[in-house]
């Protein structure tokens, strides 16, 4: 028999809930904190490593022009300086890090007398930008101290018996840090990997496990959260079961970020080639519908309608940029933010795939005439299957196509205001009654006039790049500037390729395909970037043996075998299904265009951890 009360019961516990998880939080962090400064001192002693890198594979080569130069420069007026952070992380894991960073016992103003070409920048954290031969390199000091504003922090006072004064300054600069996996030091001239936090080992196991306890980690920065999220996206890591629950409790708490600051974190997110895992990653922890909740809701109401995720329209638009652009060949932010607006005005105003396909054949520097011409060749090669996509009218006049894809042209402008303006955000959730919005917006309003003249393709001049003239290649120099013309060109190709099935294509629009570069086939598969990670951690596992009663290393002497990790998607870029041969060779040795950050909310750390 149910108890009369149950039902006040029940209702009662709901009400505690929300309290009670606080109260866990609370006390979780309390006794995080308590361990963690009870155990920085011996206890952490035993775990630190120095490991001979050649075993690793990691060499001089390996190591940008830019940054040896700083390196060797500073190192020869008596200073100590190291790689650090996701440099090193990346060179483990055989990847091409997106920047190379330096850390140094000198000063800043020491470092930029060193350079003819040196700028120390921020202020809460400085680092000194240093220009050698076109490239970047950051570079921070082991004597700068942030200062601190609010929260208690645990710092350590007391040397370890035995610890070299070397090893303590590095751990202690650790300890400043996010993730293990991001606080490694590599010295290129002695060919050692120093290792504080046990950080081998979960690269090993591809986990992503905090330096300091999650709950203290991610209260400390919230934007720990999105960085973990886009770490795990872009390497396949799982998390450690501390700092997934943490991540769940706290994930509302990044809504306290500065809007500049989380516009920083999504572009490192999805202009890098791992945006659609980052997507799913976003919302499976709920921040989606903080950050993006129209696309959120979008993506909840498709599986309400058993429409897998992945297979919407947002998704498959978001894989097909990723199959685009790499790690050190990245996307100007400006394309991502096109493709949240065309997406916004696909999903509020379903079209005819006529007008879509003569709406990107506009994009991609074609005449009205031509596009309506592509448009009708291959309109019924258009996807089917997707609720944006409202059927094919091929007895629709000249006239009548054009009237429809200015007014489409119209509305795509308009959605770039629900991604700048918390007023038209929270008009559109309208749609979405079921779901909430606190209207948070953190797209720049100077970046979405950028975007809207993106899409204004009706306007003078936009035709001056002919399609016939523009080539196979995609120019990713101008690409990562964000010149306009080529960040249509790349649009234009990621609509298209979501929008056709390659293989119900018209024998007449096969044999163009040679002809019309616009045209792209299906997408590769991307588990080859996740099985060339769990490769590589293969081979972490096989130079690396712990002996646990010793605390040594062993490593077997062997020839480090390189994996090709992004050299599939630059194959298909240059020779392959997407370009030409001749494009411009690549060397990760150098980062021509790397962007210099200014922003006082980002740290040391952020710029390290990258």
């Amino acid at each position: 028999m149910t108890s009369p009360y149950s039902s006040e019961a029940r209702s009662l516990l709901s009400r505690l809930k929300p309290a009670l998880q606080r109260l866990k939080c609370s006390f979780v962090e309390d006794r995080s904190r308590a361990h963690f400064s009870s155990h920085m001192g011996e206890g952490e002693f035993s775990k630190w490593r120095k490991l001979d890198s050649t075993k690793f594979g990691l060499e001089r080569p390996k190591i940008s022009v830019a940054s040896w130069t700083v390196l060797k420069n500073l190192r020869a007026k008596g200073f100590e300086a190291y790689l650090v952070g996701g440099c090193v992380r990346d060179l483990l894991l055989n990847k091409v890090p997106k920047d190379f960073d330096v850390i140094t016992t000198a000063g800043l103003k020491q470092v930029k007398r060193t350079f003819q070409r040196a700028l120390i920048v921020g202020k809460r954290f400085p680092i000194c930008i240093v220009t050698v031969k076109g490239s970047v390199v950051e570079v921070s000091s082991f004597d700068t101290i942030a200062k601190e504003s609010g929260g208690e922090k645990a710092e350590v006072t007391q040397k370890p018996r035995g610890c070299d004064p070397r090893d303590f300054l590095r751990w202690k600069n650790c300890l400043r840090r996010d993730f293990t996996v991001n606080s490694l030091f590599f010295d290129p001239f002695a060919n050692v990997i120093y290792d504080y936090t046990n950080a081998i080992m979960d690269l090993k196991s591809l986990k992503l496990r905090t330096v300091k306890p999650a709950h203290l980690s991610f209260k400390e920065d919230q934007a720990r959260i999105l960085r973990g999220l886009r770490l795990a996206a872009r390497l396949n890591l799982s998390f450690s079961e501390e700092t997934e629950d943490a991540m769940y409790s706290l994930s509302s708490s990044v809504a306290d970020l500065s809007t500049s600051r989380i516009f920083m974190e999504i572009n490192y997110m999805l202009s890098y080639g791992a945006a659609e895992c980052s997507l799913l990653k976003l919302k499976r922890f709920q921040l989606l519908d903080i950050l993006l909740p129209f696309h959120a809701a979008y993506l909840s109401k498709q599986v309400h309608n058993q429409l897998g995720v992945r297979s919407s329209i947002l998704m498959k638009l978001f894989s097909n940029l990723d199959q685009l652009i790499t790690c050190d060949r990245p996307c100007n932010d400006s394309l991502w933010v096109a493709i949240l607006a065309f997406h916004l005005a696909i999903c509020s105003t379903p079209q005819h795939p006529i007008v879509i396909l003569t709406f990107t054949s506009l994009l991609h520097h074609r005449t009205m005439e031509e596009s309506i011409r592509f448009a009708r060749q291959n309109a019924l090669a258009t996807r089917t299957d997707m609720p944006e996509i409202i059927g094919v009218l091929d007895n629709l006049l000249d006239d009548e196509i054009v009237e429809r894809v200015t007014l489409f042209i119209e509305q795509v402008i308009n959605s770039v205001h629900v991604l700048i303006k918390k007023e038209c955000l929270l008009e559109s959730m309208t749609r979405f009654p079921e779901f909430s919005s606190s209207g948070l917006v953190f797209i720049p309003q100077k970046m979405g006039q950028k975007v809207k003249n993106i899409f204004n393709i009706l306007g003078n001049g936009v035709n001056s790049v002919k399609a016939n003239e523009r080539g196979q290649e995609l120019r990713h120099q101008l690409l990562k500037e964000g010149n306009v013309n080529e960040t249509r060109f790349v649009l234009g190709k990621i609509i298209v390729t979501t929008l056709l099935h390659s293989k119900n294509r018209t024998q007449a629009t096969d044999a163009e395909d040679g002809k019309d570069d616009l045209l792209v086939t299906d997408r590769p598969q991307k588990m080859e970037d996740f099985e060339q990670t769990r490769n590589t951690a293969g081979h972490l596992s096989k130079y690396f043996a712990m002996d646990t009663n010793e605390n040594k290393r062993r490593a077997t002497p062997s020839s480090y075998k390189k994996l090709s990790d992004v050299a599939t998607k630059r194959t298909r870029l240059s020779g392959g299904e997407w370009g030409s041969k001749g494009h411009d060779s690549h060397s990760h040795g150098s980062n021509p265009g790397k962007k210099i950050l200014k922003d006082e909310h980002v740290n040391a750390e952020t710029r390290s951890n990258r």
